[in-house]
């Protein structure tokens, strides 16, 4: 073989350094293009948020009395899920910046926005069983925690029923009451496949059984829809919200 053909050791060291080099930068830049868009927040994967997230939507939040419940015990067992990273637009809690144009439209707009619903956030937190003081002082926690300075509503001052409470309405009252604390987090734009409210498209081929049937899934649980949907509150008024919704199908 002449020496035009053969390679000196200097020179296939290069030509090997120079592979090896080639095939890092690919591995790294294949591994930066798999994992772009995942920048994941450590508060955001603490076993209490990833639990308190998988909490189905109106699940009570503490074993104490309605009305009892302080604002750090609601905050820690069910605001935490949004509130703890700021997820979904929610203000993180803990960041004065993001809360202070919030504090400064006053309590009774936050309280309004807290207990009724705002945005991405369902009525009281999705807490359906949570009264409106207990609600208030979630909000208190949150906000003297964050650059303010509200005053707590004291601990059992709120005689008001929780939201799930609704005994005694007429049925037409009280689904829509249970809707608008609980089944509203869900139905209302349609999230994780769940028929949207007043779809008639949507809603046609679940009605076909009839009402009875629809109740039982819906009692029971369906794909990502937990027993009742997570409503803890009794089961006549689980049943008016059902055909609350089923009648605005119709």
């Amino acid at each position: 073989m002449s020496n035009e053909n053969k390679m000196a050791p200097a020179q296939l060291i290069k030509v090997l350094v120079g592979i090896i080099a080639f095939v890092v930068v690919v591995i790294y830049l294949l591994a930066k293009l798999a994992t772009s868009g995942f920048d994941v927040n450590a508060e955001v994967m603490t076993k209490e948020a990833v639990a308190a997230r998988l909490k189905p939507v109106g699940e009570s939040v503490a074993g104490d009395p309605p009305g009892s419940r302080t604002g750090e015990g609601v905050y820690t067992a069910l605001c935490v899920s949004c509130h703890g990273a700021g997820l979904a637009g929610s203000p993180k809690f803990g960041d004065n910046a993001a809360w202070a144009p919030r504090i400064g439209k006053g309590e009774a707009m936050l309280f309004t926005h807290a207990i009724s619903g705002f945005n991405a956030m369902p009525a009281r937190g999705g807490g359906a069983d949570l009264t409106d003081d207990e609600v208030k002082r979630a909000v208190v926690y949150m906000v003297n925690k964050s650059g303010g300075k509200f005053a707590e509503p004291a601990a059992g001052a709120d005689a008001s029923a929780p939201a799930g409470a609704v005994a005694g309405l007429d049925p037409a009252v009280a689904g829509k009451k249970v809707y608008d604390a609980v089944c509203v987090a869900c139905h209302a734009t349609g999230v994780a496949g769940a028929p949207k409210f007043g779809d008639k498209a949507a809603w046609a081929p679940r009605l076909k059984p009839g009402l009875n049937e629809v109740l039982a899934i819906a009692t029971k649980g369906l794909n990502a829809m937990p027993p009742k949907g997570g409503f803890t509150g009794p089961d006549d008024e689980f049943k008016a919200a059902v055909e609350y919704m089923v009648n605005a199908a119709k």
